[in-house]
């Protein structure tokens, strides 16, 4: 599943396809079926440590910046660690996200390292391997942050799609089950929210740069503190 939205803000599923076991070679097929109906390389996309997802982007698409979902990454990290601890070390990864702005952001990261790298070095490296990839959204609009830390508008959708697929698994063909799939996404579709801070779209794509959220020409050049979210493709 692909989804991104118009300069309206109004999501849309871009690609809906089977695929086989998220390999490189399928989500090729995707994004080359999407670059031939004149889709042109995203500015950003947010998704999860998918298989073969991000090798198949950088050859398709090999412009186009990457953003890792920060509930996957959690769920992830916290995996590695005994559920003892899971709790305090899920609140120092919200400080990570939560900051105001990048260097923040980075500070929190540093220090979330530094705390638990002795003990869990799994849990430690498995965060510090997407570092960059964990922050590209300071460098996007304050109001896109809540859209582009996560995928979750595409997992809730998929959650309720595998909860009806499930129910008739031994009765559907590759072919019925896309079908079935398919009609239940647009149905989902006409539900979604719009975009917060869709007017910022047009400087998105005209490649203004932010800092921290905030244009730079509105912040002097200097990095304003900012208080203020499949796989999703942005225009």
């Amino acid at each position: 599943m692909v989804v991104g939205c118009d300069t309206r803000g109004r999501k849309r599923f871009l690609a809906l396809e089977a695929g086989f076991r998220e390999s490189k070679e399928s989500w090729k097929a995707v994004l080359l079926s999407l670059r031939d109906r004149g889709v042109k390389a995203a500015k950003l996309v947010v998704g999860d440590r998918g298989l073969g997802f991000w090798s198949a982007l950088a050859e398709v698409f090999p412009e186009t910046r990457a953003q890792r979902c920060w509930v996957h990454k959690t769920a992830n990290v916290l995996d590695k660690m005994p559920k003892s601890v899971q709790g305090e070390a899920k609140s120092m990864l919200h400080e990570i996200w939560g900051s105001a702005t990048r260097a923040h952001a980075q500070e929190a990261l540093t220090r979330f390292l530094a705390t638990c790298e002795a003990k869990y070095p799994r849990a430690a490296e498995c965060l510090e391997r997407d570092r960059e990839e964990l922050l590209a959204f300071y460098d996007f609009p304050a109001a896109h942050w809540q859209s582009l830390r996560t995928t979750n508008p595409i997992e809730s959708t998929f959650a309720t799609i595998r909860l009806r697929t499930a129910k008739t698994r031994n009765c559907l063909s590759e072919k019925t089950a896309l079908s079935l799939v398919h009609q239940l996404a647009m149905s989902a579709e006409k539900r979604w929210r719009r975009l917060r801070g869709f007017r910022h779209l047009a400087d998105v794509i005209a490649d203004v740069r932010f800092i921290n959220g905030v244009e730079e020409k509105d912040t002097g050049g200097r990095a304003a503190g900012f208080t203020t979210a499949i796989h999703k493709i942005w225009p």
